[in-house]
């Protein structure tokens, strides 16, 4: 992630970001709390100053809270929360700054209801999630028992919340991120963004595109994520005033979606499977999909959106040459001649979905995902994806690089791709 600062003023807040846990720091599990937070504050025009990981430590969690506010003006921190022996974090931060704990009493009537509801039975150390630092606010949890905390030291504040990331999701915005703002120097500042979504074109040449753009707004920061296989362009601006702000993010945008349109795919929430099945289902259209490389990740995405079940009709996993033939309908000599891996075996198959499930609209996808398997004349990475209608098929050759994990999933977000921009009017040219 890069982020780029255009506005006179700098940004207002530093943000350190502490997890704990130590299946975090043994590798058991990936920090993506990290990675929410630190997207959600630079979309306040905020900046995160340091991002750590520690064990469920006391010594470590007093030189991670030491360090980061040394660095920044307010610590989020996540993890260590629960009930269990090695949930020490409370604990750790009372004894770092010297401070008894205490137990809230409302907190502890809603843990003990929200167990009930839950019909979870009640064990003595569930009372260590209404206990709090002393002087700390607690910060409700909507959807876990564990609540957290904010604790002010001089100038500094401390926010600590569970590390369960959908805890995570809802106790940040509505619980933490006010309570910042509350921080931020002199006059109070409106905060509107606006996120960009791309494909197809890496993160340099956007990078290089921006940079190439008359953005001088005052107020404007531009951040960069990386999020393969595409791109997010996030768009930031503060100032005095809603008005201002809003058509400052006007004007930035559409100086930017002028020359990166043609990559443009989505903004802020959407995602590519979601505008793929708004538009098959607002142009009451229907699709069966065929995979061969790709192993069901097509299908995959499109089923997690809710009524899919309106447009998608069935998906085919055709693995071996004989499945292809079998199912599909694709001949045995074609697969002997050309390859299992071809064009011409990529329409067949996508005309054969459309045929055997009676759709609109069919989807091929024939490749070598590797790390073995590859030839001269077709390498690792060589995959064919097809789309074909009831009237005509269109076939392209793509040449992807990296493991096998990756060539899969750039494999599917194509097809999805190829889908969008046939529903739009932008395919094959677009």
């Amino acid at each position: 992630m890069k982020t780029t600062a255009l506005s006179k003023e700098g940004f207002d807040l530093k943000i350190g970001i502490l997890t704990i846990g130590n299946e975090l720091t043994s590798g058991r599990i990936r920090d993506t709390n990290s990675s929410f937070i630190a997207e959600a504050v630079n979309r306040q025009g905020w900046r995160v100053s340091v991002i750590m990981s520690v064990g469920d430590e006391y010594a470590d969690i007093r030189k991670g809270l030491d360090y980061i506010l040394d660095a920044a003006d307010a610590a989020i921190v996540t993890g260590g929360l629960g009930p269990t022996a090695d949930d020490i974090t409370t604990e750790a931060v009372a004894k770092a700054y010297g401070l008894a704990l205490y137990t809230d009493e409302d907190v502890l009537r809603e843990v003990r209801s929200r167990l009930e509801r839950l019909r979870v039975a009640w064990t003595p150390n569930n009372e260590k999630q209404a206990m709090f630092p002393e002087g700390a606010m607690p910060i409700h949890n909507p959807t876990g028992t564990a609540w957290g905390f904010a604790l002010k030291r001089a100038d500094k504040l401390i926010s600590v919340i569970p590390g369960v990331p959908g805890e995570v999701e809802r106790m940040l915005p509505e619980g933490v991120i006010p309570l910042l703002k509350e921080m931020e120097p002199g006059p109070r500042t409106v905060v509107v963004g606006r996120t960009i979504k791309l494909f197809g074109l890496s993160e340099a040449k956007v990078d290089q595109t921006v940079s190439g753009l008359d953005l001088g707004f005052e107020g404007l920061s531009i951040g960069f994520y990386p999020r393969f296989p595409e791109n997010h362009l996030v768009l930031t601006v503060r100032s005095p005033s809603e008005e201002e702000a809003r058509k400052t993010l006007s004007d930035v945008e559409s100086k930017v979606e002028g020359g990166l349109r043609k990559y443009i795919f989505g903004h802020d929430d959407n995602t590519i499977e979601g505008i793929v099945a708004s538009l098959l289902t607002r142009k009451r259209l229907t699709l069966a999909v065929a995979e061969s490389c790709t192993g069901g990740l097509i299908m995959d995405r499109l089923t997690d959106i809710p009524g899919s079940s309106l447009f998608l009709e069935r998906g085919y996993v055709v693995y071996s040459n004989k499945s292809k033939t079998d199912l599909l309908g694709v001949p045995a000599e074609v697969i002997d001649g050309c390859g299992a891996v071809s064009e011409e075996t990529a329409r067949l198959m996508a005309e054969g979905a459309v045929k055997k499930a009676g759709t609109d609209l069919g989807v091929g996808v024939t490749g070598i995902a590797g790390p073995t398997g590859g030839t001269e004349a077709k390498p690792v990475g060589t995959v064919y994806i097809a789309l074909a209608d009831r009237e005509k098929t269109t076939c392209r050759l793509f040449h992807f690089r990296g493991e096998r994990r990756r060539v899969k999933e750039i494999s599917a977000r194509w097809a999805l791709e190829m889908l969008r921009r046939y529903l739009t009017g932008a395919y094959p040219n677009g």
